[in-house]
């Protein structure tokens, strides 16, 4: 989710970086996938927003490796990303929220922790994103969040559809579908505890400026 956490001081930004480069590409491919994402949970094809999910993971792991790998990494290419990144999970917990999966408070503070986020590392001054722990581990855990909710719907679908009657399986999806609402909650108060955070941090360091 922090692609900035991802690089290495072996691996210098380019001087000169151009936006259409592999990476980029990859990057771009993600955030080109996000409305088919949001699309294919509302209207309940759950096998394809299963694929949708995996191809969005694999792009954003190897993105940054092949951005370091080119030497093409710069700092307009982690706001790139963890931009699309953003947009990607919250139209996933939009979706999610659509269906009554989970809460509908989750993804429009996904929106509004990425423009604080965004702000507070004058990233618009093409400075790098400045990262935290805490939200390292929430980007984590949206994308787990919303692969575990379309994973058990597919699941539950394919069990629908074979018309058998496995009493511990259906036990499990029904575990797996209350575990996802009080993750979603927990997101939620975790994302706000990142924000109060990045805020105390912000005030504290204007108090310091002479």
């Amino acid at each position: 989710m922090n692609p900035q956490d991802r690089r290495s001081s072996h691996h210098p930004t380019a001087t000169h970086p151009s936006f259409f480069n592999a990476a980029n590409s990859l990057t771009m491919a993600r955030l080109l996938s996000a409305p088919l994402l949001g699309w294919s949970i509302t209207t309940g094809y759950w096998w394809l927003a299963v694929v949708t999910m995996c191809a969005a993971i694999a792009s954003d792991v190897f993105d940054g490796k092949l951005a370091r790998r080119q030497n093409t990494a710069s700092a307009f290419g982690g706001f790139f990303d963890h931009a699309t990144d953003a947009i990607f999970v919250s139209t996933g917990a939009w979706a999610l929220a659509a269906t009554q999966l989970i809460n509908p408070w989750l993804w429009p503070l996904i929106a509004l922790a990425f423009i604080q986020y965004t702000l507070d590392s004058n990233s618009l001054r093409g400075m790098q994103l400045r990262t935290s722990k805490l939200g390292k581990y929430n980007g984590i855990g949206y994308y787990a969040l919303i692969s575990t909710a379309i994973g058990s719907q597919a699941l539950a679908s394919l069990y629908t559809f074979s018309q058998t009657n496995v009493p511990p399986l259906d036990q499990l999806l029904t575990l797996l579908h209350s575990a996802v609402k009080v993750a979603a909650w927990c997101l939620l108060a975790s994302t706000v505890l990142s924000m109060l955070d990045r805020l105390r941090h912000f005030v504290t360091y204007r108090a310091k400026r002479p």
